[in-house]
């Protein structure tokens, strides 16, 4: 099973950051620029929060006299669940099913290395239990195969 890390390496660790004194309007902005759905909040090198486009939407509801120059950590989530390098893909798939999240930074020594999508982790589950899937098949009926 592809764990965390290695996916990393297959999509890239791009992360896109903002501060928490960053406006909702910048960092709308920045996520309109680089079509994205979330932003890690950084202070410092220390994770203080994420924030999406669901933590948008869901702000504008309730307060509807929001400002675009509110410091994003007004906004924010700030209980940020992540993982490390060497869980695998069904670790993350259960603790975003678990926690009803979208999104998981992947840390090293505290540092965010990368972030993950609900829809990496889809994606790749379901590569993995194809190739499982035809590697069976192949087996059973005595054709080559590699599990």
């Amino acid at each position: 099973m592809t764990t965390a890390g290695q996916l990393l390496l297959q999509k890239g660790g791009q992360v896109w950051t903002v501060t928490p004194h960053t406006s909702l309007r910048d960092t709308l902005e920045l996520m309109a620029e680089k079509d994205i759905g979330v932003v890690v909040v950084m202070e410092g090198t220390r994770v203080a929060g994420i924030f999406s486009e669901r933590d948008f939407a869901r702000e504008a509801v309730k307060n509807r006299e929001i400002s675009l120059e509110t410091p994003i950590s007004k906004l924010m989530t700030r209980l940020v669940y992540f993982v490390r390098p060497e869980q695998t893909m069904e670790e993350c798939m259960a603790l975003m099913t678990e926690k009803h999240i979208r999104h998981l930074p992947v840390l090293v020594d505290d540092h965010v290395i990368g972030l993950i999508s609900i829809g990496d982790v889809v994606k790749e589950v379901l590569s993995y239990k194809d190739t499982t899937i035809r590697s069976l098949e192949n087996y059973i009926l005595g054709r080559e195969y590699s599990l």
